[in-house]
């Protein structure tokens, strides 16, 4: 069960939590109310990197940023598993979950955008819209790519 507390910033309410999952607590920050929008960080990023989009997006959306596993404010775990696509993929779909988004723009940079690219995948109902900034498929070969 996620354990928020509110802090004023900018004249505006900022909802950080943390959601256990499994071993581990993911940190994530909730601003604004609307469209839903989730963000991911690159890599060795945090979720702070979004800052400047946070404070522009959250007037009209509701916008959910989070620290990947080994990133910010999130606990490491001792399991490699915990750190793989589909593990990462799982976490944005729960940290969806408990902030009752059924549907967001999922959004992200590098490492993030081919997670989100990963998460659209896998639940593409659960995706308005896609953003992928300075992000590639990933795949090294030219047959897998162009999929």
């Amino acid at each position: 069960m996620p354990s928020p507390y509110r802090a004023i910033n900018n004249s505006s309410v900022l909802l950080m939590s943390f959601l256990e999952r499994n071993s581990y607590r993911l940190h994530y920050q909730v601003r604004g109310t609307g469209q839903p929008v989730v963000l991911t960080h690159g890599f060795s990023a945090t979720h702070a990197m979004w800052r400047g989009q946070v404070d522009a997006l959250s007037a009209n959306c509701q916008v959910l940023t989070w620290d990947m596993h080994g990133h910010g404010a999130t606990e490491c775990s001792d399991k490699v598993t915990d750190y793989s696509e589909r593990h990462t993929v799982e976490d944005i779909a729960a940290l969806m979950d408990a902030c009752g988004m059924d549907r967001a723009v999922i959004g992200g940079l590098s490492l993030g955008g081919y997670m989100s690219l990963a998460f659209y995948l896998a639940y593409p109902e659960r995706v308005s819209a896609l953003m992928l900034f300075d992000t590639g498929p990933g795949f090294k070969k030219d047959e897998p790519r162009q999929k």
